[in-house]
């Protein structure tokens, strides 16, 4: 019976070569057959492709083993949610049309139990003070003249331009990038400003590739249980093979292990 939810975010398929990623996509959908007896419904939280983007009738290639395998699942009755993240913000209409997915391209609010629990899903990107240059190229990266133009573009350019833009903004990262900051991280600071405005049980994130659960806040409700307000990084799919699952009660961070006993480091 299919009654728990699960959270996984940057898997980055299509990096940094054809034969790593197509590894560490026979990992990922090893892991989706392993939990799709009870997986009611999944959320990506973003960054499932390392580059994406969609002309009317052209898509990227690869990726057929994971889109092949979460077709199934969805036709079988899972709920499938994906959100743009800041690789594949350009995730147009072919996931939904294809798969069944819900698409999501801004933060999402999400109680799956009449209230008595709420969510804060999002990817991370631009969120939280400070990164201007980033949320100013985010706006033009967006703005739908600006997509218009760049269809013009012929795919084998177009496609392959945002490769190579993609491997350049990854590789300029180091592991010092991807540690928390502790009180500084942009995100955590976005989530406790929310919270001074709105109650969530979980603020639920993905983007800074390390998983990380922070306890925010904790209170007494008015019918004397205790409840609390956490903020969760998902980690990812490169290094960790982390992911979150809800049981309508809890939510646990955990790391999928393949059948050969070992998590595999593809970058």
């Amino acid at each position: 019976m299919r009654t728990h939810t699960y959270f996984i975010s940057d898997v980055h398929l299509g990096a940094p070569s054809v034969r790593k990623s197509q590894e560490r996509e026979r990992t990922l959908v090893s892991f989706l057959k392993h939990i799709e007896k009870d997986c009611k419904q999944l959320f990506i939280v973003g960054d499932l492709f390392d580059y994406w983007f969609e002309y009317k009738h052209v898509v990227p290639r690869g990726h057929t083993r994971v889109l092949g395998q979460l077709a199934l699942m969805v036709d079988a009755g899972l709920q499938l949610d994906i959100f743009v993240g800041n690789h594949d913000l350009w995730i147009g209409n072919y996931l939904t049309e294809e798969l069944g997915a819900t698409v999501h391209h801004k933060p999402l609010k999400w109680s799956p139990n009449d209230g008595k629990t709420t969510f804060y899903l999002a990817h991370g990107d631009g969120l939280g003070p400070g990164d201007r240059k980033y949320k100013a190229l985010k706006k033009l990266f967006t703005n739908p003249i600006a997509i218009w133009a760049y269809k013009r573009l012929h795919p084998n350019f177009g496609v392959g331009f945002a490769a190579r833009m993609s491997r350049r903004s990854r590789n300029s990262q180091s592991d010092d990038d991807h540690a928390f900051k502790g009180e500084k991280e942009r995100q955590l600071v976005h989530s406790k400003a929310l919270l001074e405005k709105e109650w969530f049980d979980y603020f639920i994130y993905g983007h800074r590739h390390h998983e990380k659960e922070v306890l925010l806040q904790a209170e007494t409700a008015k019918d004397g249980t205790k409840i609390e307000s956490n903020y969760v990084v998902l980690g990812d799919w490169i290094r960790l093979n982390t992911f979150a699952k809800w049981d309508g009660t809890h939510l646990t961070l955990d790391s999928y292990t393949s059948r050969k006993g070992k998590k595999h480091l593809y970058l």
